[in-house]
């Protein structure tokens, strides 16, 4: 090197200094830059200042040769030493050679180039600031240094920048946000700490608002979260509580919309940690920015809905849940159920406008972003807590229902889940009814399905919600059930209706305007009940096991006339006679032993009104697949004579062990509280003739068991036996005269039960000839 020429004005020994391997040599050569760049100071000769600084970097810090380059870095501190407060005039030709060292393989070099960098930077103060992205940016490779002494080197330059930028009013947060968001998803463990400790930095400033940054920063803030180092997951967690100290403070200058979605997404985190955050986030966005979050239910609801599931391990984030749950629950409001949403879209730029936006936005039942929605809400200003109330936001259930289906459709959830998504669907319907309707013939077969629930609380809610479909004024259509509208699915047959399904209009309709206390049944309720027969009849153990409970449910829920006038009317074109038997005989154990169904016996009892009348001769028909169960009903009903004219008939019938069985259970029923009445009535010999002799029709049925002694040893308190004989022609009974007033056709129906019993008749036999000839085949 030609030091003559190439370098002056430094001097050949200054020269060989900085190329020197040893530091004391080198250092005292920065002693003669420093004192050279003062007078070129106090001469104002900026040329020569320039000149030395580019030969410094040039020459020296860029060299190939290793001693040479810290030699230019130990030199181009000297420079700024020298250049005082004027240093910030040559910031940019003395900050980048050594940032450029940074990168140096030699570790020694490094620490001397973090060691240059502190003096620059502590004598330009301030000044640095207009380089701040530059020096951070190294900093943040520093921090994951190997070396230990570059590490620690690095540090100390890192407390310097941090205070010279919490004493400035001049940081520049909008040019640092995208390099920040750019570091803060480094995996390394240093440089997350070193990302987290200058975001407390910046938040602690009072002049620098970082929250209206945080949707930049938020996601990877998440990420750091689960870091395995306790101490940055601490750091983190101190830092979220921070920003959210100041959204609770402030949230009319929060962008709740821009992180939404972020927070759906580390709702479903398997870190507890994250999880459990993300919750608190969520409830507090939810409380504190309102109806502003509905555009984003579908996504909440996907990652708060199994959490409250979890058990006790998770007891916390299954509290918050619910809280998420409940809240976002009470932001749908029956000003949603407006139809008009093309208009208030229009009105409202913030929310999705149209309806693929809407597809995209709502079908989230994976926790995926809602885009849509977010980069509508960007477009607008601040959301305040008090107008974001205001704002008529428009509900788009699509995604919701589907969230909501796609729940009750996995199996694997669990039953709190599937509580809250009935709870859901049922609050929906209430305050939102038109809206569902769209929806409910794609639901009714799950919802169905649900009734084979393991749970009891499950079936209740899946009740709740079926009832209220069922009776809902938005379900009732004129003309066409809701399966012929617009927005129909005709592949659902679930819903289908006979086309006799006309006749229960006829009967049923009257006896329901007549009666002021009786709520209207839509279009959806005699579906609902072909379909939950149906459903019976195809999953008998779900009869067995549940089938009371469902009925008695059901009858709590709705008007219990209308309950037994469907089923009736349409069991009685039921094809399947053996179950058609079945279930009549599980009604009629409701209708006699339901306290829920006190009123409906009473109603029935007395026969005063033509509607009870009406109710019963639909009974009946449907009764006569069962002859017991039509005793049953002619008892509780106080129709004696009628009783005992079928009595008469069951000498023609076949007996089986199952029939007489159902006759020793009607003989326990009347020792019953049920039929007080009854057993009371037969004090009354004269004018209850044949109540007794129904009554010893069915001791004559009867073996010698303990029923035939039950019923024999009441008949055999009946007093002065010798009244029961009744001629014909004698003067009829006052039961009998009430029988006859009520216009009954008490032959017509006699003649219905025989041609019924003749139909299970020949079915009982057709089902002992398949038998037979299975048995003549297995024998073969």
């Amino acid at each position: 090197m030609n030091a003559e020429r190439d370098l002056a004005p430094l001097a050949p020994s200054v020269v060989r200094a900085l190329n020197d391997k040893l530091y004391e040599k080198r250092k005292v050569a920065a002693l003669e830059i420093e004192k050279l760049v003062r007078e070129f100071v106090a001469q104002n000769n900026t040329s020569q200042i320039k000149h030395v600084i580019q030969i410094l970097s040039q020459e020296f810090a860029l060299s190939q040769h290793p001693h040479s380059r810290k030699g230019g870095l130990i030199g181009l501190a000297a420079c700024s030493i020298a250049l005082g407060k004027d240093s910030g005039l040559y910031l940019k030709e003395l900050i980048e050679p050594v940032l450029t060292c940074f990168n140096d393989a030699d570790s020694r070099l490094r620490y001397y180039a973090c060691e240059a960098l502190y003096n620059i930077v502590k004598v330009a103060r301030g000044s640095v600031l207009p380089h701040f992205n530059v020096l951070f940016d190294g900093l943040s490779k520093l921090a994951a240094d190997p070396d230990p002494n570059v590490k620690s080197g690095s540090e100390l330059l890192d407390r310097l920048l941090k205070d010279i930028v919490t004493e400035s009013n001049q940081f520049d947060l909008v040019g640092f946000i995208p390099l920040l968001r750019e570091r803060i998803y480094s995996n390394n463990q240093y440089a997350r700490q070193f990302i987290i400790s200058w975001i407390l930095v910046l938040e602690s400033v009072p002049d620098i608002n970082l929250l209206d940054y945080l949707p930049e920063i938020l996601d990877g803030l998440f990420q750091i979260l689960g870091d395995n180092s306790k101490e940055i997951r601490k750091m983190c967690e101190v830092a979220l509580g921070e920003f959210l100290k100041e959204i609770k403070k402030n949230p009319s200058s929060v962008k709740f919309a821009e992180m939404a979605n972020i927070l759906v997404i580390h709702c479903q985190a398997s870190d507890d940690l994250i999880q459990l955050t993300a919750m608190c986030w969520m409830r507090e966005f939810i409380q504190l920015a309102g109806r502003v979050m509905l555009p984003y239910s579908s996504g909440i609801l996907t990652a708060v809905l199994p959490c409250l599931s979890y058990d006790d391990r998770k007891k916390n984030i299954k509290e918050v849940a619910n809280v998420c749950n409940q809240s976002l629950m009470k932001l749908v409001i029956p000003e949603d159920d407006d139809v008009d949403e093309a208009k208030q879209s229009m009105t409202v730029p913030a929310e999705p406008a149209s309806e693929e936006s809407i597809s995209k936005t709502e079908a989230v039942s994976d926790g995926s972003l809602d885009t849509s929605s977010d980069s509508n809400f960007r477009n607008t200003s601040v959301f305040t807590v008090a107008s974001s109330e205001r704002i008529p936001v428009t509900l788009n259930l699509d995604g919701i229902v589907q969230v909501l289906d796609c729940h009750l459709h996995d199996t694997s959830i669990g039953m709190m889940t599937r509580i809250a998504v009935l709870k859901w669907l049922y609050h929906l319907y209430i305050k939102t009814p038109r809206k569902m309707f769209r929806h409910t013939d794609s639901l009714f077969p799950i919802l169905l399905r649900t009734l084979s629930d393991e749970s009891d609380e499950v079936i209740l809610k899946d009740l709740e919600v079926l009832a209220e479909i069922a009776s809902s004024p938005a379900g009732q259509t004129e003309g066409h059930g809701p399966s012929d509208g617009p927005d129909a699915r005709s592949s659902q047959v679930e819903l289908h209706v006979p086309v006799k399904a006309s006749q229960l209009s006829s009967s049923g309709t009257k006896g329901v305007e007549c009666s002021p206390s009786t709520p209207t049944m839509n279009s959806y309720f005699y579906k609902f009940m072909i379909n939950l027969l149906k459903r019976f009849s195809s999953e008998r153990k779900l009869l067995e096991t549940r089938g009371a409970f469902i009925i008695r449910q059901l009858c709590l829920l709705l008007n219990a006339e209308n309950i037994f006038h469907s089923m009736a009317d349409i069991l009685l074109r039921e094809e399947d006679l053996k179950f058609a038997s079945t279930m009549v005989h599980t009604l009629n154990t409701i209708l006699l032993t339901s306290s829920e169904l006190f009123q409906l016996r009473n109603q029935l009892k007395d026969l005063k009104t033509q509607e009870s009348r009406n109710l019963f001769c639909c009974l009946y028909r449907s009764w006569c697949h069962n002859p017991v169960t039509t005793v049953s009903l002619c008892f509780l009903t106080q129709n004696y004579k009628h009783a005992y004219d079928l009595i008469q008939k069951f000498g023609d019938l076949e007996v089986t062990v199952d029939f007489l069985t159902e006759v020793d259970k009607l003989v326990q029923l009347i020792e019953c509280p049920i039929f007080t009445y009854l057993r009371l009535q037969l004090l009354d010999v004269k004018n209850n003739p044949y109540l007794i002799k129904a009554l010893y029709g069915l001791l004559m049925l009867l073996p010698q068991s303990s029923a035939f002694q039950l019923l024999s040893h009441r008949l055999q308190c009946v007093p002065n036996p010798e009244l029961m004989q009744t001629a014909d022609g004698t003067k009829s009974s006052a039961g009998f005269k009430r029988s006859a007033a009520s216009n009954i056709d008490y032959a017509e129906l006699l003649q219905h039960f025989e041609k019924v019993q003749n139909k299970h008749l020949e079915a009982r036999h057709q089902r002992a000839g398949r038998g037979e000839q299975l048995e003549r085949r297995v024998v073969l």
